[in-house]
């Protein structure tokens, strides 16, 4: 008599860059254990990843389905969801959930924004099971990324995909093997939050550090809608700035243009200098370069 079928383990639901990676280095190797890929999209990204995601499965002949037309639960006894924004019915206790922080530390939303914000010497990837408190589960596996910093969003994603994909890996090779996980509890005491942002946590404090605004500008960049300030009412988008060395002044007017260099202004910031060196405005048809600068006398606010 033949072999009973294979019953695929794991249901994966998948959005982003981050989703695309571990499906394209797990798809070959676990094709058996895959039964179905839920794929989610967020169009306020510049990319999303959807179409991408929605042709590997196809090249490979992978079930999947759009997060819209999908009801119901997993038809697998396990869950794994990466990057997803949603809640899934699911035995917590069978549901892996990939989280970019080295948990306890930074539970909740943004949390690689935040952390590349507050300057962190190192973030992460966690496997957890679910849980009804976000991101309270047993930890299943995690895997450090060392950062240095100036850093921008987009390359510090491309370095944390590869930890991703080991998390992944492991989930996948421990159902392979034994057909379960475990995990372990997170030490509370040792707990931070981090916070969802909207359009206001990008409005640029120049009353802050140089070194600290160019953090949070290199944080805020692609695929995000990249940090902003306000010049005589007109919105704009700053991509890219450095810190230039402190002069000495008399009255620190934070947030003036001391004066133009080859068309960038640089901006009195609370300690030290910011040059900026690409920016556009924000129009209600899109976007316009805002440089090169004749106009020494502006104010970013």
């Amino acid at each position: 008599m033949p072999p009973a079928p294979r019953i695929p383990a794991l249901t994966l639901f998948l959005m982003t860059q981050k989703g695309f990676f571990v499906l394209s280095r797990t798809i070959e190797r676990f094709r058996e254990s895959i039964g179905l890929v839920v794929v989610g999209s967020d169009k306020t990204l510049k990319k999303d990843f959807e179409t991408e995601i929605i042709a590997l499965c196809e090249q490979h002949n992978v079930p999947h389905i759009k997060r819209e037309a999908f009801t119901g639960a997993a038809p697998t006894p396990y869950a794994m969801a990466i990057a997803w924004r949603w809640m899934l019915d699911h035995p917590s206790d069978r549901l892996v959930v990939l989280h970019d922080s080295l948990l306890p530390k930074y539970r909740g939303f943004s949390p690689l924004i935040n952390a590349l914000v507050n300057g962190e010497k190192e973030t992460g990837v966690t496997a957890l099971f679910g849980a009804s408190e976000f991101d309270k589960g047993d930890i299943i596996f995690q895997s450090t990324c060392p950062l240095s910093y100036p850093i921008t969003i987009g390359n510090t994603i491309d370095l944390l995909n590869e930890h991703y994909a080991k998390a992944a890996i492991f989930v996948m090779e421990a159902l392979e093997k034994d057909g379960k996980l475990n995990g372990k509890p997170q030490d509370e005491s040792k707990a931070t939050y981090s916070i969802w942002l909207d359009e206001l946590d990008y409005h640029i404090d120049w009353r802050k550090p140089a070194a600290d605004i160019r953090r949070f500008i290199d944080a805020l960049g692609y695929p995000y809608n990249h940090a902003y300030s306000m010049v005589d009412g007109v919105k704009i988008r700053i991509l890219s700035a450095e810190v230039a060395p402190d002069l000495t002044l008399q009255c620190r007017h934070i947030g003036k243009a001391l004066y133009i260099d080859s068309g960038k202004p640089l901006i009195i910031c609370g300690s030290g200098l910011l040059q900026i060196n690409e920016a556009r405005v924000e129009t209600k048809d899109g976007f316009n370069d805002f440089l090169p600068l004749k106009k020494m006398r502006l104010r970013f606010v």
